[in-house]
Formats: C-alpha cells, sequence, structure tokens
C-alpha cells in the first residue's frame, strides 16, 4: 500500500501550531472529570492554511458524481439535483422544529400531506406513510405489517416468507428480524421466479404457513417480473400477502404501477428513485405503500387533514413508529420538489430514459463481457467479469478506477457467477456511455493480452491494491502513528 504522509493529518502536524484562537471564557470553567479524560490523546497542532489545503486535497482524490461516471448498480440514483438542495434549504423548512407541535408545523405536513398523496399515485396505492428512513427500514415495515395483518385474524401459523433468489439481499435479513423464516424461491431459465417451485412452495399443508412473498420487480438482475400478476393471485389464493421491493422503481415511474399488479404492500427508495441524497448510508427514505388489505396497518403517524388544518394522526391497526417526528424530512423536501419538477411526463422520461441507456450499454458491453440473461433489461444488467484465463470480476473493478469510473457493484447478485451489475441512469449522455463501452473493450484487451495491468490495478490512486481478506479479518479502526 502506498500512502503519501501528507495524506495524513497527523504527519503534518507541529508544536505550538493553532488553526483557531477562541475567545476568552465568559463563564465558570470546571475539570473534565477524571473517568472521562483521556490523557494519552494526542490531537494535531496544525494551522488554519494547512489545515483547508489538506481536506481540500483529500476532496479531490474523492469520487465524486459531479466529476465522474458512477455506474453502480441496485444502489442510488446517483443524481442529487441542486435545485433539491435550495428547496430544502428554505428558511421554513429548514429552520422548523418538530417539537413547535402541528399549529406551527402547517407549512412541513402540507408538504407531507401531498407526497404521501403523489407517491400513492405513482404506485397505484391507496395510502402511504414516509415514516421509514431507508430502504430495509420499509422492508422491515412491510413485513411488520402482513405479519400484524395475519395475528389480527388470528392466524398464528403463517411464519414463513418466500423470497426469490433474485431478490435484494436485505429481503431476508428484514424477515429474520421480524420472527419470520424465509424459503429460497429459485429463477427459471429466464431469469424470473420458478413458477413451479412457487406452486409447490404454496401447495397442501406447507402453503398454510406460508405469510407471503417478498419480490423485487425489477430485480436485481435488472429484469422485469412478466408474470408478477399470476404469482399475486397464486399468493393470495394461498392465504399469503405479497410484499413488493420497490428500490428499482425508478425504471417504472409513469409506466407501470405496482399497487394495480396485486402487490399489497411496497417501498420506494426516495433516495433512488426521486433523486435525495444517500452518500454514506444516509439519509434516506424508504416509505412505504398499501393497498386496501394493509392500508389500516401503516407505520405513523401520517399527514392527514381535518377541519383545513394539517395534522398528524394513526393509522386504524397501525404497526407503530418506525422513526421519531416525521421521518426523514429534509430527505423529503428533496422528493417533493424533484416530483414537481418534473411533473407526470417528466418521471415517464425518466423510466424510459433509464431503461434506454441501460440496454444500449448491455447490447455494447456484452461483446466483450457475457451476459447470463440477454433479454431486454430495465434499468441495469448484470454481466460477467471472468472473460479471460486468471482474470477476475474484482480485476476488471480495479482497473477501471485507473481509466476514472467508478467500478459497477461486483459479485452481486450472488447467482450469477463473477457478477458485474451496471447501472447508468437516465441522466447519463450518449457521449459518457460510449467512453464506458470504449473503456470496457480496452479492459477487455488488457485482460487477454496483458493481464498483469488487471492484477495491478489500480495504479493511479493514493492508496493501491488493498488486502481485502486482511483488512476484513483485522480491521484498523483508528490512527495509529
Amino acid at each position: 500500500m502506498n500512502l503519501k504522509p501528507e495524506a495524513l493529518v497527523f504527519e503534518i502536524s507541529a508544536p505550538g501550531r493553532l488553526a483557531v484562537s477562541l475567545p476568552k471564557g465568559d463563564t465558570p470553567s470546571y475539570p473534565v472529570p477524571a473517568n472521562l479524560a483521556r490523557a494519552e490523546l494526542r490531537l494535531p497542532e496544525l494551522d488554519e492554511l494547512t489545515v483547508v489545503r489538506h481536506f481540500t486535497r483529500l476532496s479531490q482524490k474523492n469520487f465524486s458524481i459531479d466529476t465522474d461516471f458512477y455506474p453502480l448498480g441496485s444502489c442510488t440514483m446517483k443524481y442529487n439535483p441542486k435545485v433539491n438542495e435550495v428547496t430544502a434549504g428554505l428558511a421554513g423548512f429548514r429552520n422548523t422544529h418538530p417539537l413547535v407541535g402541528e399549529e406551527f408545523s402547517q407549512g412541513a405536513l402540507e408538504l407531507v400531506y401531498r407526497l404521501q398523496a403523489m407517491l400513492a399515485e405513482i404506485g397505484g396505492f391507496k395510502a402511504v406513510s414516509l415514516q421509514p428512513a431507508a430502504g430495509a427500514h420499509g422492508e422491515l415495515a412491510g413485513v411488520f405489517m402482513i405479519r400484524a395483518w395475519h395475528l389480527s385474524r388470528g392466524d398464528t401459523k403463517r411464519t414463513r416468507i418466500l423470497i426469490p433468489d433474485s431478490a435484494h439481499g436485505t429481503n431476508p435479513a428484514s424477515c429474520t428480524m421480524a420472527g419470520l423464516e424465509t424459503l429460497t424461491i429459485p429463477s427459471n431459465a429466464e431469469g424470473g421466479v420458478d413458477m413451479d417451485a412457487l406452486k409447490a412452495a404454496l401447495a397442501g399443508e406447507a402453503g398454510k404457513e406460508v405469510a407471503g412473498i417478498m419480490i423485487t420487480n425489477p430485480n436485481t438482475l435488472g429484469l422485469f417480473e412478466r408474470n408478477i400478476e399470476e404469482i399475486a393471485r397464486l399468493v393470495h389464493e394461498a392465504g399469503g400477502l405479497v410484499y413488493g421491493d420497490g428500490a428499482n422503481m425508478n425504471a417504472l415511474t409513469g409506466v407501470f404501477k405496482p399497487g394495480l399488479s396485486g402487490i399489497d404492500v411496497m417501498h420506494f427508495n426516495l433516495h433512488k428513485t426521486f433523486s435525495t441524497p444517500h452518500g454514506g448510508g444516509g439519509p434516506g427514505s424508504g416509505m412505504v405503500a398499501a393497498g386496501d388489505t394493509l392500508a389500516a396497518f401503516l407505520p405513523g403517524p401520517v399527514a392527514g387533514m381535518k377541519g383545513g388544518k394539517y395534522r398528524l394522526e394513526l393509522p386504524a391497526k397501525t404497526i407503530g413508529r418506525m422513526k421519531s417526528f416525521y421521518g426523514n424530512f429534509g430527505v423529503l423536501v428533496r422528493a417533493y420538489t424533484y416530483i414537481r419538477m418534473l411533473g407526470p411526463e417528466g418521471l415517464r422520461r425518466v423510466a424510459e430514459n433509464a431503461v434506454l441507456n441501460a440496454n444500449y450499454l448491455r447490447v455494447q458491453v456484452e461483446k466483450d463481457f457475457p451476459v447470463k440473461y440477454p433479454r431486454a433489461c430495465m434499468h441495469e444488467f448484470v454481466a460477467m467479469g471472468d472473460i479471460a484465463e486468471g482474470i477476475h470480476t474484482l480485476d476488471i473493478a480495479k482497473r477501471l478506477i485507473d481509466y476514472g469510473i467508478h467500478p459497477p457493484t461486483i459479485y452481486f447478485p450472488l447467482i450469477v457467477s463473477e457478477a458485474l451489475m451496471v447501472e447508468p441512469t437516465e441522466t447519463e449522455s450518449k457521449a459518457v456511455l460510449d467512453e464506458f463501452v470504449r473503456v470496457m473493450h480496452e479492459i477487455a484487451e488488457e485482460a487477454k493480452h496483458n493481464p498483469e495491468l488487471l492484477h495491478s490495478a489500480p495504479t493511479t490512486t493514493p492508496i493501491g491494491r488493498l488486502d481485502e481478506v486482511a483488512a476484513a479479518r483485522s480491521p484498523v479502526l483508528c490512527y495509529r502513528g
């Protein structure tokens, strides 16, 4: 690992340097309790200009959507319009505090009320809760709702959730946290749900233990589930409910309403489809939408209206709170802005362009990198990186860094060997996509004729190829001089 000394703030410390002078205190001072003080704590001593230069240099080394192409699959939208930040920074939104009460929060509550209605319309559902703070949080809410519905009817035997092997990886974890078991349903040759396996899981006494199915559509292969209505019908006939993982809704807005296909509850990632930021794992918003069967079980409070005033209210059979106050309110303002800026026609164009860009890349890239399921994809596709002797997907990903491109998601979904999951999104131009195709072709040639280039990549970054196995087994979580 090659790490330049100036990259570490401790290495440029010098005794006696100060970056800021604080005014003399005008209140009594008290010693820090001995049990809270760390005598061995060594902080760097730096002047202001050195601090500014240090962090500016670090920021220039960071990868950013504002500087380069970011085709990470099945993650975040990678597009945060600057106008969103303007509206989220308006004083009435920025300075409001949830403890001031409904009387002084009418503007914030109106935005929540309107956003709930818009998202319900987009998804084809009856009602929406904006409480969950992330996609997996929304999943957990949906599974809780399904469990609560069965228990409300006295049906205690339904403890199993069916999950296709093409689902998002958090689905099984959400079920386990809700106290339910999971059963994996395999994919068929086209990358959809194996209908024979589904029917077998729903048959006889085993079917009476099924609480529902969690289905991602489009799935993590980037493929639309053609049998979604038939799947919903079979699960409902067996007494179960259908949970929709709507993380990939950016392929469907304005074109397809999942709530009209038989899905009972579904989460949307506002931090993917609706352009809100999700850097560093948060803050996100995994709002949940429900149809007639489960609307009363939504987490609350939700925004309602009575006597011309907006207010917070709990759904009749709510599973309770999933988040404090209104949820991640600043994120909600950004999503509301995005939807209002685009309107119905704009949202449809988002989906159309996301699908167009992904299929354009798929056709171009699969000339060098095979695609396991080569039918038309939706917003993303999954190629395979083992294209030459001794070459693996990790090598492809690391080499992309040398070309200034963020690697796609790798080794997921697990049902594709040496997976490369590519999502260009609707915001990239044909010129950017063509440059990515050129780079992928060049890397494919290097893999065949000069594989050492890939094995040693990246070579243009401050830190080279890391020993990822050692890092996972023996993590170093703090600076040691």
